[in-house]
């Protein structure tokens, strides 16, 4: 069962009701959701009557469920939430949403040439990443602390927020100083203390789809970090791992109507992943807009064939602006904004 308070209840209040219920041998989850005081109840409930809660002047909501999430759940959260990110809004009936830049951040003259190139082409966040979780470990790790200094000075610079991946809690209060949005990747999706960590953080978060995990495991990973109080969730869809080997993953797009169905989350789109592939990121991009994503991010550098990782599905400058004017028209199509 979710039982949601009314704005600005007392917290004796809730206690109160707290303390009645864990009479029962019941465990309850305390979590806040669109301002107000939610306590998840789980265990038998066949004790409880209705009439109790109904009675409770101070409660707004209480819902039995069946689902196994609750906190990101459309049914009890119709509204769309939109997502603030350094002022760009996601979700809703708000614009498309464009997340571009490198892959890793290699130098700060390479990433404010980037950052000045995509903004100047339709992107309002910049991504860079600072630690990078590559398979091999012989692979560029990434600059560390000093790409987060560069992605602060590339956001003064173009007054873009930005985006890296934190891969480890005994840094977040790092990317609290230096980043706007934080992304958990697709290897730590369920890394569960990272996901409550970042659930306790002022930041909104970016959490993307695991290599080879269903929709609900993804959809659950989200309300690991809701329950602990973060309730500015953006999923991203990065292709999963199938039996093909054309592509580097296979891009779901069945993902953003049924997240969209499911829970109340923004959901954009990362064809860069889910292709690995320059040639093929556009028609992507395409189809991630005309099926309704509320973003897309996309690897964007000034030369690829040098680039330190992921430079073969980097788009150059001037194909990420084709690619834009694109989505523009088919944005246009389907009524939306970009």
């Amino acid at each position: 069962m979710i039982i949601t308070f009314k704005r600005n209840t007392p917290t004796a209040q809730i206690e109160k009701v707290e303390a009645e219920l864990l009479q029962q041998n019941i465990m309850i989850t305390k979590a806040i959701t669109s301002g107000c005081n939610v306590l998840i109840v789980n265990g038998d409930l066949s004790f409880l009557d209705d009439s109790y809660f109904a009675a409770n002047t101070f409660i707004h909501s209480f819902h039995k469920t069946t689902e196994p999430y609750q906190l990101v759940n459309r049914r009890y959260h119709p509204q769309d939430s939109v997502v603030n990110v350094g002022g760009v809004n996601i979700g809703g009936n708000y614009p498309i949403v464009v997340i571009a830049g490198p892959c890793t951040v290699e130098s700060k003259e390479r990433l404010d040439d980037i950052a000045t190139c995509v903004q100047k082409d339709g992107a309002s966040i910049l991504r860079g990443g600072a630690y990078k979780p590559r398979t091999s470990p012989y692979d560029f790790q990434g600059l560390g602390k000093e790409a987060l200094i560069y992605l602060k000075e590339a956001s003064k610079l173009t007054g873009m927020p930005v985006v890296s991946e934190l891969m480890s809690s005994s840094r977040a209060e790092l990317f609290e100083e230096y980043v706007d949005l934080i992304q958990i990747g697709a290897r730590n999706m369920q890394n569960f203390d990272l996901l409550k960590t970042v659930g306790k953080m002022n930041k909104p978060i970016m959490l993307k789809r695991g290599l080879a995990n269903t929709i609900e495991e993804w959809i659950l990973s989200a309300e690991y970090i809701m329950s602990q109080g973060n309730g500015n969730i953006i999923l991203c869809e990065r292709g999963i791992r199938t039996f093909e080997k054309y592509t580097r993953n296979t891009l779901d797009l069945s993902v953003i109507p049924i997240i969209k169905e499911k829970t109340h989350l923004p959901i954009i789109i990362d064809p860069s992943h889910a292709s690995g592939d320059w040639k093929l990121v556009e028609t992507h991009c395409l189809a991630a807009v005309a099926a309704g994503a509320d973003g897309l991010m996309i690897e964007v550098h000034t030369n690829p064939e040098a680039a330190l990782c992921d430079g073969a599905q980097s788009l150059l400058p001037e194909k990420f602006r084709a690619t834009m004017n694109k989505c523009r028209r088919v944005a246009s199509a389907i009524d939306r904004e970009m």
